[in-house]
């Protein structure tokens, strides 16, 4: 017989020996049990008979009475009917995710009030330099002076200066005896600095903490302006281009290598078709009074942008007056600078490099041979209206890779995994890349397989840019472009980025459009915009870079006479010995 209060009734007693005999549990179990049971009943009676005002805030205070006092909570709040509708779950099951629940209050969101507090603020100094920045609460900021220079504009000296520059960052200035001392003054500040140069910018940038940034600036205007280049640190930075020459050829990811090829292929050479790294045969060349020429024409007030994110505009302007006004440069200045400003020429062309790649990685799972070919169509400069619709087919292709960041699965939708990666199990990458400068750009696709299948895959390619001139679905465009602006907003989450993407509109021009401007146009792209961009875009001649076993690859007349037919499909060829 199991133990029950003296004082309780039959059916509270039955409860007991339930409890007992199930569970094994002890008397005070039982009690609190039956403690929070009586609490439960009595105040829905209550509530019944009228009285809507519940104390709960003495059951909270005990852990195991907490989820009945919500339980009594949310029968004050939404009512016994509502209750007992929803709390089972079995009242709503034809209420779509996206519809309130019925008798649910109407939420309240935080707003904003208009865009003023988050608009970037650009100044312009009186010896044209341009200071921009971008509000962001936190402690922390990323200021940075961006460089109009870049391996393009290297036509008239040896190619690889900005390799050499890019090397040469935060070395010893006329205020720091080495790289050891700007590191510990940053230290100081919780603060890291890089330097990183591209075909057509230089960008040399700073985090740190926000109260340090007159120290910040200080540092960038001495990096930048005023470098020892000694000839001990040009003898190590030769070291580290050899190096990284060295490792680019035997790294088993490609894609730079190729990017450099598909390039040289594009615009040959010319402008963003110079090489970006620094050739072996001009590692000797490049000394102190040819960086200096150099620097002399291209790093001058007019051609930078001091850009800064997390910062007040005032005090980023106050400190530039302070350290970038009237500053003159260690190597001097010129009256007529002597720069380069040649408009990218596309050409097309292919680029071939025969190479053994059955050993680049090799270890218990050894990553098979294979051959690398990358194609490429003219598109557009990031300064024209199409721009956005090559954004979003890039996109609607497989841009950034088949499983890049997004979600599990987000490149599972794009074409080039349904129609090329999901039917062909022997293909082992396909992926999209979209390189845009301010005169030109570059759509190309990536493709890696077996080379005794080089020629199919290379028509596979062929077909899948003959069918982007097709009319793009509804779900499939609708796709990209929310891909598209999720992969934009997600990145211009961090302070870095946002720099970087302030720093590089500004530079090239003059202004910045903001995230809300950009998701604007992204959404205003039709299936009409895509097929106008795409057939303008196959009028170009191909660009091609091939790596590794070329045996059985196709001859650039038979790959562009593919790229011009209707279907795609190379040439048929006809032997009579295999």
């Amino acid at each position: 017989m199991g133990w029950a209060a003296p004082w309780s009734s039959d059916k509270q007693r039955a409860c007991s020996n339930i409890w007992w005999r199930s569970g094994g549990v002890s008397a005070p179990e039982v009690l609190l049990k039956f403690f929070i049971i009586f609490r439960v009943v009595f105040c829905s009676q209550r509530i019944q008979d009228g009285d809507s005002h519940v104390e709960v805030q003495d059951l909270e205070s005990c852990p195991k009475e907490k989820s009945a006092a919500y339980r009594v909570r949310n029968v004050r709040v939404f009512g016994i009917a509502a209750y007992r509708k929803y709390s089972s779950g079995g009242g709503y099951p034809n209420i779509s995710l996206s519809s309130p629940l019925p008798g649910i209050p109407k939420p309240v969101f935080a707003s904003v009030d208009g865009q003023e507090k988050y608009e970037t603020k650009i100044t312009t100094l009186e010896n044209g330099l341009k200071v921009a920045s971008q509000n962001k609460f936190g402690q922390f900021c990323t200021v940075g002076i961006l460089v109009n220079s870049g391996s393009r504009h290297e036509a008239k000296y040896p190619s690889g200066i900005a390799h050499f520059l890019e090397k040469l960052a935060f070395s010893s200035t006329a205020q720091y005896g080495s790289k050891d001392e700007i590191l510990l003054t940053l230290e100081k500040h919780g603060g890291i600095c890089d330097c990183q140069t591209s075909r057509d910018t230089t960008m040399y940038a700073v985090s740190a903490e926000v109260k340090g940034l007159d120290t910040v600036v200080s540092l960038l205007s001495d990096a930048v302006l005023q470098p020892r280049l000694l000839d001990e640190e040009i003898e190590m930075t030769r070291m580290a281009v050899r190096f990284e020459l060295e490792d680019l050829n035997m790294r088993p990811d490609p894609e730079p290598l190729l990017t450099e090829m598909i390039h040289a292929a594009a615009y040959r050479g010319n402008t963003v078709g110079l090489p970006r790294f620094c050739p072996v045969e001009n590692v000797e060349k490049i000394d102190k009074m040819v960086l200096h020429s150099y620097l002399r024409n291209y790093y001058c007030p007019e051609r930078m942008v001091l850009a800064g994110v997390g910062i007040e505009h005032e005090q980023l302007v106050e400190c530039a007056r302070k350290y970038l006004l009237g500053v003159k440069p260690v190597w001097g200045t010129s009256t007529v600078a002597n720069v380069d400003l040649s408009v990218a020429q596309y050409t097309g062309g292919i680029v071939k490099m025969e190479k053994d790649m059955s050993d680049v990685s090799l270890g218990p799972t050894p990553i098979p041979e294979l051959t690398h070919i990358m194609i490429g169509l003219e598109s557009c400069s990031f300064l024209e209206d199409d721009f956005i619709p090559f954004a979003v087919l890039n996109m609607m292709m497989g841009g950034g890779g088949s499983f890049s960041a997004g979600g599990p699965g987000k490149g599972m939708f794009t074409r080039l995994y349904l129609n090329v990666l999901n039917r062909h199990h022997w293909m082992y990458n396909a992926t999209s890349y979209h390189h845009s400068y301010e005169d030109s750009g570059l759509l190309c696709i990536h493709a890696s397989a077996d080379p005794r299948q080089v020629r199919e895959m290379v028509e596979i390619i062929t077909r899948e840019f003959i069918q982007m001139a097709g009319n793009a679905g509804e779900m499939e465009l609708e796709r990209a472009k929310t891909q598209l602006k999720s992969m934009l907003m997600m990145n211009l989450e961090s302070r870095p980025v946002i720099f970087e993407d302030v720093g590089r509109q500004v530079l090239s021009t003059g202004k910045r459009k903001l995230p809300h401007e950009l998701c604007d146009l992204i959404s205003n792209v039709t299936a009409s915009d895509i097929k106008k961009v795409t057939t303008k875009m196959l009028r170009s001649k191909p660009a091609v870079a091939a790596l590794g076993d070329l045996t059985e690859m196709p001859t650039y007349e038979h790959i562009q006479a593919a790229l011009s037919s209707k279907d795609g499909r190379l040439p048929r060829m006809y032997r009579l010995f295999r």
